[in-house]
C-alpha cells in the first residue's frame, strides 16, 4: 500500500464546507415546556477576545457556523491544549439541562480488548475534529447558538459539549464500519484500531477501512496515527501480541504523584489508580485505607495506614504484570481468596492472568465466617466474569477444602441457598489445590502474619526450627522434606508446614499456643471445639485435641465463670422404709393466696412408707423456731419422733433444735412389712435410676480432697445477684463423705449456708501441678502469681478458714525456722514492720481456729 494512495484521507486540515449527507445527523429535542436559555457572554481579556474572534472567523470561512437570530444563546470560552494553543469550547450546560437524552450504547473498554486475542500487528487511526464531520439536523441549528462580544452565531456542524453528541458520533462510526466490527476493527469514538494476525492480512484490512473512510468522507489526523506496529497505545493501555500492559506515561504520573493533602487529591489519585485495578491483585484491600477517608462522614485524616497504602499501590502499579488476552477456545480458570476486609479473584488461562478482581467488604459481609467469605468471593467473581464463563466448562481452583464439596451439600441456609442457585447456572469443575501446589507461594506471608499476631511471650518462636531434628513427632518428616515436599508436608525457611499450617514440635510452645487460643487477649475462653478451630487454622501437631481438652478442663477462669453442663454423680434412691412414720420428708408450698388468718404457705410432711401426708398452714415469714413448734404439735404428737427426715436444706430446717428431737425418747412403731410392695418399689427404683443415670458418671471424693463448688443461685443468693458474678468457687476441702452423693465441706462461715453438698455441685479441684509453676499462666491470675512470688509466706488467697489457717501456720513455722537457722545475732531478718504483719496474721489464724 503506497502512502499517496490514500493521501486524501489524511489532509492537513478538514476541507471547507459542510459534511456530506449520510443519513445520520445530530438533532436536539428540548423537553416540552422548557424555558429557552439566554446566558450572558463571559468576560475576557483583549488577547482572549482576539483569539476567540479569530477562531470564529475561521469557522465562518469553513462554513461550520453562521450568524444567527436565535432566541437561545450560551457563552463560549477558551481552553488551553497540550501544545500551547487554544481550543474554543461552547458552555452547553444550559442547553443540556433541557435536552431529551438519547441512550445509544457506548462500547465497553474490556469488551474491545477481549477481541484482540491472537493479533500481532496493529494500526491506530485518529479522526481529525471528528465531531465537526457530522451535520446538524436542518431546523435544529438555532438551538446551538452561542454569543461573543461581537455577535451571535449558530452551528451548522455538531459542536463539542452537547449531551447527545457522543451517541451521535458512535452511531456514525458503527454505521460506517459495521461490516468490520468484531472481525478486525474496534472503534471508540474517533479512535479506530485495526488488528490482524499477519502483515499481509493487515494490509488488506487497512485497504478496507481506508476505502470506507474515503467513501464516507471521514478525514484522519496523520500525526496521531500509528501504522503496522507490534504494540500500540490504545485508550490508556499498551496493546501487543503478548497481552495488555499499563501505559508507561500514566504509570509515571502515578509514581511521581505527591502525598495527598486533601480529600480532593485523594479522590484524584484513587480514580487514576482504579483505572488500572485489573492489573493489581487485591486492589480493593490495598486501597481500603484510602477509601475510608474519602467518605463524607470521615474527614481528611492521613496516617501511617494511608501512607503505607499509597506507597504500596504505586509500587504495585510500577511492577504491574502483563495480562493475557482471553482465548475463548481454551478453558478459563478462576482462583478466589478472601481476607478480613476484602475479597479477590484472578481469571486465568494456562496459568497466565487475564484480569484481577477485588472488592472491599462492607456492612454485614465483614462479619461473615471464613467459609462464607470464600463463597462470596466466588459468587462475585462469577458475576463479574460471567460473559467469559457461561459458554463452556471452566475450572475453579480453591485452597479452602470445604468448598470442594460445594455440589454435595445437603442442608443450606438461606444465604448459601441463594448463592448456590446462582453458582449452579454455570458449568464448572472444582479442583482443590493442596500442599505445595497451592500454598507454598503464600506460606511466607501467612507465617509472617501469624508471627506478628502472636503475643509478645513468643520471643523464642524462631527457635522452633531447631527442635524438629530431635522431635519424635516430626523428625522423619522433617528429614524427608529437605529437598522436596513430602505429601502434604514441606519446608520453608527452616520451618515445617503441613498444607498452610505450621508444625509445632513437642515442647512448651504447644502449651502456650493452646492457652493463647483458649484464653488469650482476643479469645473468650472458648470450649474445646472452638479452641481447636482457632488452632487448626494456623498450627498442626499430633493429638492436639487431647492437649486442648486438658488445658480447657484445668482453666480456672472457666471453672469460676461457666455453668455446669453435665453434673457429676449418679442418682441414688433413698432406702426403702420398714415401718410407717419412721422415715419422713418435708417441704413447703409457697406463693399461695392469703387466708383469712393471713397464712400464705403450706408445711407438707409425708410418710415415705405409707405416703400419708399432713398439710399444715403457716406463714412464709415463719422462722425455724415456729416450724419446729408446728412439727411438735402436728407430727410428733401423733406419730412420735421419726428416725430420719429428708428436706431440701431450707433455712427453716437448719437449726440446732433437731438435736433436741433426736434426744427425746423414741416411741416404738408397729412394724408391718409388705414384702411384695417392697420388691415392687425396689424394681421401680432400679428402673428410674437406670434412666436417670444415663449420660452421667459416678464421682467419688474422699475426705481431704479439694473440690470446686458450683454456686447455684438458690443456694448462694448473695453471691449470684448478677449474671456476671462467678458461677463457682474453690478450693474447699472435703471433711466428711456422708454417702456417695452427699459430702460435707470445710465451708467458711461467711456463706451462712449448710456445708453439705450434693455431688452434682462438686468437681475435683485439678488445675495441674504444672500450672502452678508454668510461666505462661492465665492472664487473669498474673497479679496473684506476682504477689505469690513476692510473698515468702505463700499465703493462700481467700477467706481465712480452718484449712487455710492451718496452711498459713505451717508456712509461718517454716519461715520462722529458716530465719532462726540463718540468724547469728538472734534478731529476725523481717524487721519491725514485717514483724507486726506476721503477728497480726497469727492472731487472725488463731481467731479462725476458735471460731
Amino acid at each position: 500500500m503506497k502512502k499517496k494512495e490514500y493521501e486524501d484521507v489524511f489532509p492537513n486540515d478538514v476541507p471547507s464546507g459542510l459534511p456530506p449527507i449520510r443519513g445520520i445527523e445530530h438533532q436536539i429535542d428540548f423537553v416540552p415546556g422548557a424555558t429557552i436559555p439566554n446566558r450572558p457572554a463571559y468576560r475576557s481579556n483583549p488577547e482572549e477576545t482576539k483569539e476567540l474572534q479569530r477562531q470564529v472567523e475561521e469557522l465562518l470561512a469553513k462554513g461550520h457556523v453562521r450568524e444567527s437570530m436565535s432566541p437561545c444563546a450560551v457563552p463560549v470560552l477558551l481552553v488551553p491544549k497540550k501544545d500551547g494553543t487554544w481550543r474554543m469550547c461552547v458552555d452547553c450546560r444550559a442547553i443540556n439541562n433541557i435536552t431529551v437524552k438519547y441512550r445509544h450504547p457506548i462500547p465497553r473498554l474490556d469488551d474491545m480488548l477481549d477481541e484482540l486475542h491472537g493479533s500481532c500487528i496493529f494500526t491506530k487511526i485518529d479522526l481529525k475534529s471528528g465531531y465537526h464531520q457530522i451535520r446538524m439536523k436542518e431546523g435544529d441549528e438555532w438551538k446551538t447558538a452561542f454569543k461573543t462580544k461581537y455577535g451571535l452565531y449558530e452551528w451548522l456542524v455538531m459542536p463539542f459539549g452537547l449531551t447527545n453528541a457522543p451517541s451521535t458520533f458512535m452511531r456514525l462510526m458503527n454505521h460506517a464500519l459495521r461490516a468490520f466490527l468484531g472481525r478486525f476493527v474496534v472503534v471508540y469514538f474517533d479512535d479506530i484500531l485495526v488488528y490482524s494476525k499477519s502483515l499481509d492480512e493487515h494490509i488488506d484490512h487497512l485497504h478496507c477501512v481506508l476505502t470506507v473512510l474515503r467513501k464516507e468522507k471521514l478525514y484522519a489526523n496523520l500525526k496521531k496515527c500509528s501504522f503496522c506496529l507490534d504494540k500500540v497505545v490504545f485508550l490508556g493501555f499498551v496493546v501487543g501480541a503478548k497481552g495488555i500492559a499499563v501505559d508507561e506515561e500514566k504509570v509515571k504520573a502515578i509514581k511521581e504523584w505527591p502525598t495527598p493533602k486533601s480529600i480532593t487529591e485523594v479522590r484524584s489519585f484513587h480514580g487514576l489508580a482504579s483505572f488500572y485495578r485489573r492489573f493489581v491483585k487485591d486492589f480493593s484491600t490495598l486501597a481500603a485505607p484510602l477509601t475510608e477517608i474519602v467518605k463524607k462522614s470521615m474527614g481528611f485524616k492521613w496516617g501511617s495506614e494511608q501512607d503505607q497504602a499509597f506507597i504500596e499501590i504505586k509500587e504495585r502499579l510500577c511492577g504491574a504484570p502483563l495480562l493475557a488476552l482471553p482465548d475463548f477456545s481454551k478453558t478459563f480458570e478462576i482462583e478466589c481468596d478472601a481476607s478480613g476486609i476484602g475479597i479477590g479473584a484472578v481469571l486465568m488461562q494456562e496459568k497466565r492472568p487475564i484480569a484481577y478482581f477485588s472488592e472491599k467488604l462492607n456492612g454485614a459481609a465483614l462479619n461473615y465466617p471464613t467459609y462464607d467469605k470464600e463463597l462470596y468471593a466466588l459468587v462475585r467473581a462469577l458475576e463479574t466474569w460471567q460473559h467469559y464463563l457461561w459458554p463452556k466448562e471452566f475450572v475453579i481452583h480453591t485452597d479452602h477444602e470445604s468448598l470442594k464439596h460445594l455440589k454435595g451439600q445437603g442442608k443450606l441456609n438461606r444465604r448459601h441457598a441463594q448463592w448456590m442457585e446462582f453458582i449452579e447456572t454455570f458449568p464448572y469443575v472444582i479442583k482443590y489445590k493442596q500442599g505445595k501446589e497451592n500454598i507454598v507461594a503464600d506460606a511466607l506471608s501467612r507465617r509472617y502474619a501469624l508471627i506478628s499476631t502472636l503475643n509478645a511471650k513468643l520471643l523464642g518462636f524462631e527457635y522452633v526450627k531447631e527442635l524438629y531434628v530431635n522431635d519424635d513427632d516430626f523428625v522423619s518428616v522433617f528429614a524427608a522434606c529437605e529437598k522436596a515436599a513430602f505429601g502434604k508436608f514441606y519446608r520453608i525457611d527452616g520451618y515445617l508446614f503441613r498444607e498452610n499450617r505450621l508444625c509445632v514440635p513437642n515442647s512448651s510452645m504447644r502449651e502456650l499456643l493452646v492457652r493463647e487460643a483458649h484464653g488469650g487477649g482476643l479469645m473468650g475462653h472458648f470450649g474445646v471445639r472452638k479452641t481447636l478451630d482457632v488452632l487448626h487454622e494456623h498450627f498442626f501437631w499430633p493429638k492436639m485435641k487431647r492437649d486442648v481438652e486438658r488445658v480447657c478442663s484445668r482453666c480456672v477462669t472457666c471453672r469460676q465463670a461457666k455453668s455446669r453442663v453435665l453434673p457429676h454423680g449418679l442418682y441414688t434412691p433413698l432406702p426403702v422404709p420398714s415401718a410407717p412414720w419412721v422415715d419422713i420428708s418435708m417441704d413447703f408450698v409457697l406463693g399461695l393466696p392469703r387466708s383469712r388468718k393471713g397464712r400464705d404457705s403450706i408445711f407438707v410432711v409425708v410418710d415415705r412408707f405409707s405416703k400419708m401426708a399432713h398439710f399444715i398452714s403457716c406463714h412464709k415469714t415463719d422462722d425455724a423456731t415456729h416450724i419446729v413448734d408446728l412439727f411438735f404439735r402436728e407430727i410428733i404428737r401423733l406419730h412420735g419422733v421419726p428416725r430420719s427426715i429428708v428436706s431440701d436444706h431450707d433455712v427453716k430446717f437448719l437449726i440446732n433444735e433437731r438435736t433436741s428431737l433426736d434426744g427425746q425418747k423414741k416411741a416404738e412403731m408397729v412394724k408391718k412389712l409388705h414384702e411384695s410392695a417392697r420388691q415392687h418399689i425396689e424394681k421401680k427404683n432400679e428402673q428410674y435410676a437406670n434412666k436417670a443415670n444415663k449420660g452421667r458418671r459416678q464421682v467419688i471424693f474422699e475426705p481431704g480432697d479439694w473440690v470446686w463448688v458450683h454456686m447455684r443461685k438458690e443456694r448462694f443468693p448473695a453471691c449470684r445477684r448478677s449474671k456476671l458474678h462467678p458461677r463457682g468457687d474453690s478450693p474447699f476441702q472435703v471433711l466428711e463423705r456422708i454417702n456417695d452423693n452427699a459430702y460435707k465441706l470445710d465451708l467458711p462461715g461467711a456463706y451462712n449456708i449448710s456445708a453439705t453438698f450434693n455431688v452434682s455441685d462438686l468437681s475435683l479441684f485439678d488445675v495441674g501441678d504444672d500450672s502452678r509453676s508454668n510461666p505462661f499462666e492465665e492472664r487473669g491470675n498474673d497479679e496473684n502469681q506476682q504477689a505469690q512470688l513476692k510473698d515468702p509466706l505463700h499465703v493462700p488467697v481467700g477467706p481465712i478458714t480452718r484449712a487455710r489457717s492451718k496452711k498459713i501456720k505451717e508456712a509461718l513455722n517454716g519461715l520462722i525456722q529458716d530465719i532462726w537457722a540463718d540468724s547469728t545475732t538472734g534478731h529476725s531478718k523481717l524487721g519491725p514492720k514485717e514483724d507486726e504483719g506476721v503477728i497480726n496474721l497469727i492472731q487472725a489464724t488463731d481467731g479462725a481456729d476458735h471460731a
